[in-house]
């Protein structure tokens, strides 16, 4: 279906604009990734993203990269001028108790799924290509994938993904504090800081800690 493009897995950046230049003339492109992977609290939160061309640049004008490498503001900023922009997008959540079944790699792809489906209702026709970060393949999509490692950094329409999960996924936890607020998440958005290890092992864990991930800390006390 990719007219000999052959994608590769991992790729340097110029390669990887190549082939998505190759890729945006043959049809939609919609990039996923998510947030929350290594958190013990909380889901993890995927989010599928498609950009026109006009939205691409002016989101790359604002310093549109992987929201691991830019601040909480400029995260933020970005998000609302994609809004601002109408870009379409849509998430999904992958629960703790779904991470705690299924293992964290598996609820994140199912995660990336369902929110790739969701959004592809959405677009005026079916997507050509899903670009995913990471070396999985999405389960349960009917469309081409291009799974390609540090996608996130490489592909603008995966960073605008990583952006949107991380800015939802943060607000989400930041809400969660008020039910659960011993455990500092506004601060530490669920992720196994110093302070959150040792209130879990002296408060135990609540229902929306990912018990498999705590397990090692109470194993300790």
């Amino acid at each position: 279906m990719f007219n000999d493009l052959s994608l590769p897995l991992k790729c340097e950046s110029d390669e990887a604009q190549n082939k998505l230049k190759k890729l945006k003339e043959l049809g939609l492109i919609v990039g996923t990734d998510e947030a929350g992977r290594g958190s013990l609290a909380g889901p993890v939160v995927a989010a599928a993203v498609y950009l026109t061309q006009e939205q691409e640049e002016i989101l790359l004008s604002m310093k549109l990269r992987d929201s691991k490498l830019i601040s909480h503001n400029t995260r933020e900023k970005i998000f609302a001028k994609m809004q601002e922009l109408g870009v379409l997008w849509r998430v999904a959540q992958g629960s703790p108790k779904l991470i705690d079944e299924k293992n964290i790699l598996r609820a994140s792809l199912i995660t990336m799924s369902n929110a790739v489906n969701k959004l592809a209702e959405k677009l005026s026709a079916a997507p050509y290509c899903v670009i995913a970060d990471g070396n999985k393949n999405i389960p349960d999509i009917k469309f081409s994938q291009w799974t390609l490692i540090q996608a996130d950094k490489l592909i603008p329409v995966v960073s605008a993904a990583s952006i949107v999960a991380k800015v939802l996924r943060d607000r989400l936890m930041i809400n969660l504090a008020k039910k659960y607020p011993d455990y500092n998440l506004e601060k530490n958005k669920g992720y196994p800081t110093a302070f959150h290890i040792s209130a879990v092992k002296e408060k135990g864990t609540s229902d929306i800690h990912r018990k498999t991930f705590c397990l090692k800390f109470l194993e300790r006390v």
